[in-house]
């Protein structure tokens, strides 16, 4: 599927091929909760999690052998206008340090058992600056997003999506405020750490970018194109993947939750196979969230990226999955069900 899509209209189209729930299989995971040592709801989130991978998978019991947790990496032209603490070179450095097994992401990985992949999307030459013109063609962003569609492979029980790219808070920021409306100063935020003076002006610049792209308001694919990025591209095309192949997915922050929002603005139901893993400090996270109906699983206070807060949240799909089918049944346990 991702080697094929040479423009915007082609996303279109598979959009309306998508697989729904499997309700049935859903089912039989209510059935099984309802029967283990527990009052009902007890587990809370927890019940949900197992319930929603069995939705999506269609397949119960709940699969999470292999896991894999996939980071994107891209160079944004809007960086030149000063919206971010770090040049642009810190995007191949830091995939350098992914690769080498340095960064916190690769710990997390090893923690919870994922296999970690990195995709570099064409660092040496940043997407165009979006506050004097669109981001990419046409072609370059269904490229982007057919490139993102080749991270969900056949065998892959979940997929935790993230991100790496220096400014690319600031095209979040400018995605959220062309997809929902208000203020600029509601979407932009410190990034990795502008703060005054520099904050202003990196709100000024997401406010009058979204003013130069208005034409596009109420096309979420053309928003894409004008005011994201490549890797935030490729979240969008990874998110349309794993609908189409059944994987769950666990969104990490605020760049990776606006990438996927482009679909919730297109049909909310786009979206339903995802879930917010945590909520960003950055804070138009939170209100992205609230825009999309989506609660996050942990609320840490993080705002690294790399996946780092989704690949967290793989903990809780475990002891979701562990409890779900390693507990027994009031039966087998041969204790007193409720009356």
């Amino acid at each position: 599927m991702g080697d094929t899509i040479g423009s915007l209209k082609e996303v279109r189209e598979i959009l309306g091929t998508l697989p729904g729930p499997d309700d049935e299989v859903a089912a039989k995971a209510t059935e099984r909760e309802g029967q283990l040592t527990k009052p009902p709801g007890a587990l809370a989130r927890l019940e949900e999690l197992s319930e929603w991978m069995c939705r999506w998978q269609g397949n119960h019991p709940p699969r999470l052998e292999r896991p894999r947790v996939a980071v994107f990496a891209g160079n944004h032209g809007v960086a030149a206008q000063g919206v971010s603490a770090f040049p642009p070179e810190v995007t191949a450095q830091m995939v350098g340090n992914f690769r080498a097994g340095g960064a916190a992401i690769n710990q997390l990985c090893k923690t919870f058992d994922a296999e970690l992949q990195v995709y570099e999307m064409g660092l040496e030459e940043p997407t165009a600056d979006f506050s004097q013109g669109p981001a990419m063609g046409d072609a370059e962003c269904a490229n982007a997003m057919a490139y993102g569609m080749l991270a969900v492979q056949d065998g892959i029980d979940v997929i935790c999506l993230g991100e790496m790219g220096i400014a690319n808070t600031t095209s979040a920021s400018a995605l959220c405020l062309a997809m929902f409306g208000g203020e600029a100063s509601d979407w932009t935020g410190p990034g990795t750490g502008v703060r005054g003076d520099a904050l202003d002006n990196k709100t000024r610049i997401v406010a009058e970018s979204v003013a130069l792209h208005t034409e596009a308001k109420d096309d979420p694919l053309e928003i894409m194109r004008r005011l994201g990025g490549r890797e935030l591209a490729a979240i969008t095309g990874a998110v349309i993947a794993a609908r189409m192949g059944r994987v769950p997915v666990l969104l990490d922050g605020y760049a990776t939750t606006a990438a996927a929002a482009i679909l919730h603005r297109i049909d909310p139901q786009l979206i339903d196979h995802c879930v917010v893993a945590h909520c960003s400090a950055e804070p138009g996270h939170i209100r992205l969230c609230q825009a999309i109906g989506k609660e996050p699983l942990l609320n840490l206070g993080m705002r690294l990226g790399e996946a780092s807060g989704a690949a967290l949240a793989l903990g809780l799909l475990r002891a979701a999955v562990n409890c779900h089918m390693g507990m027994a049944t009031f039966a087998e346990a041969g204790v007193s069900d409720k009356e």
